[in-house]
């Protein structure tokens, strides 16, 4: 079972897929008219609501800041990469989101929130050394996991020649790269790969990358929080596809 806390994630998941959520725990004397509306929601989906104590919602929702609400909900499971493989032949010029070994769920989830605003088709997620999809994860994500396509690739590296033989090039973000972000093209079908907090990409997923690129920064701030740089990268890719389709 997953756990999803707090108001904005559970009130996207009782509207993208509320077949999803099995129950809804609710903090017993907390009222305002946000979580009354989820209440209402719940109720209108014949979806059982318990009221509890703050003690138990605290424990219910593993420490994740919960704003008085937590739904338990059937387990997350990210697509596999046979189902990946189908849903590609239907993408026109792919958009795609690699994250690689990022360890806190708090990043993972920002940097899926990120890729949900950005309107990546999939994103691929190691099944290894990678964060847990928990609800912390689910909590930064903000309900965009009840919109992507996650796929668990058992080997990123492999995945990653894969896609180049279906002509996506693959770009990875790397503060050493010699080329800034916004002199690549990501007009073409692109993959986009991030690495983890403290150590970026590994060096075998470097190489096989098609380009490196780098985000300037002024000051003695060496680099970018991961979900902060996934935004920055993936939204120049969004321009780029905008500005191109507009001159077409």
């Amino acid at each position: 079972m997953t756990i999803v806390a707090g108001i904005h994630a559970v009130a996207e998941y009782l509207k993208s897929t509320p077949e999803r959520v099995l129950r809804l725990s609710v903090q017993r004397d907390r009222r305002d008219e946000a979580l009354s509306a989820l209440i209402r929601s719940a109720r209108d989906h014949d979806i059982q609501v318990t009221q509890v104590s703050r003690d138990a919602l605290n424990r219910i929702s593993e420490g994740t800041v919960h704003q008085g609400v937590a739904a338990h909900c059937q387990e997350f499971q990210p697509r596999t990469e046979v189902e990946f493989e189908s849903f590609f032949e239907t993408l026109t010029d792919p958009f795609l989101f690699a994250i690689e070994g990022v360890q806190d769920p708090r990043n993972l989830g920002a940097c899926l929130r990120s890729a949900a605003g950005a309107g990546v088709d999939a994103v691929l997620l190691p099944r290894n050394r990678s964060a847990p999809l928990s609800s912390a994860a689910f909590k930064s994500a903000s309900g965009a996991l009840s919109s992507l396509f996650v796929v668990g690739v058992a080997n990123l590296a492999r995945r990653m020649e894969w896609l180049q033989a279906q002509g996506v090039w693959v770009v990875g973000t790397d503060d050493q790269a010699k080329q800034r972000y916004t002199d690549y093209d990501y007009g073409s079908s692109t993959l986009v790969v991030v690495g983890s907090e403290d150590a970026g990409l590994r060096a075998l997923t470097k190489e096989r990358c098609d380009a490196l690129v780098s985000i300037p920064m002024a000051g003695s701030v060496p680099s970018l929080n991961v979900s902060v740089a996934s935004g920055v990268v993936l939204y120049e890719c969004v321009r780029q596809r905008a500005h191109q389709s507009t001159t077409d």
